[in-house]
């Protein structure tokens, strides 16, 4: 299943907008805090889909009954462009447990690379609700890559892929390689992939306009 959230009107897109835009892009702290602001509305749509339980709060004059999460997910994000989206996530998933995968493209000619995967911290995830999350969705070999490294610590029994932009091309092999379920939650999606697997339009390199270009 997938959900497009920008196919609707809302204040969702001017924040994707915001990203996309060469300008705005110059100021990096707001574009860190769309990226933030963005994974908070993630979160609110994705609550909605979770099992709730009706609890007991006791106020200063009496008891109210409130339908309250009745499990909270394990949070897991692609090192280092996913720190932002995921600070968003968690901001609303406030007692969810964490995970922190390190990939980073691998060259092995000018145009072609292989994903490697460095590092895993991570709590165990057997049959909890994993949400996984990397801003771009570009090839979904990421992905599939970082959810794989996930199972050395269990196996989930629900799984959420939150991108904030998709190519069509990276979503169908995300889809075709996750498991059957597999809910992605999708801020837009772009049809072309250039030959360097970035987005196009997109909006860049995610990691380099929130903290800067590396070496």
């Amino acid at each position: 299943m997938v959900h497009q959230l920008n196919l609707n009107n809302s204040v969702f897109n001017t924040f994707i907008a915001e990203l996309r835009d060469k300008n705005i892009q110059k100021d990096s702290m707001r574009f860190r805090r769309n990226l933030e602001r963005i994974g908070e509305i993630f979160a609110y749509e994705i609550s909605k889909t979770l099992s709730y339980k009706e609890t007991a709060v006791q106020t200063p004059l009496g008891e109210a009954k409130e339908q309250l999460m009745s499990e909270q997910p394990v949070l897991a994000t692609i090192l280092r462009a996913g720190l932002p989206l995921h600070i968003g996530l968690l901001n609303y998933f406030d007692k969810a447990e964490n995970a922190f995968i390190s990939a980073y493209r691998k060259s092995t000619s000018k145009t072609d690379f292989e994903i490697e995967i460095e590092y895993l911290s991570s709590p165990k995830i057997d049959n909890k609700i994993l949400i996984l999350n990397d801003p771009m969705l570009a090839s979904g070999a990421s992905m599939v890559l970082g959810y794989e490294a996930m199972l050395s610590k269990g196996l989930p029994k629900e799984l959420h892929v939150v991108a904030i932009i998709a190519s069509r091309k990276g979503l169908e092999y995300a889809q075709a390689n996750l498991p059957k379920g597999t809910i992605f939650w999708i801020g837009a999606i772009d049809e072309e992939l250039n030959d360097k697997s970035y987005i196009i339009p997109g909006l860049g390199d995610a990691g380099d306009l929130a903290y800067g270009t590396k070496e």
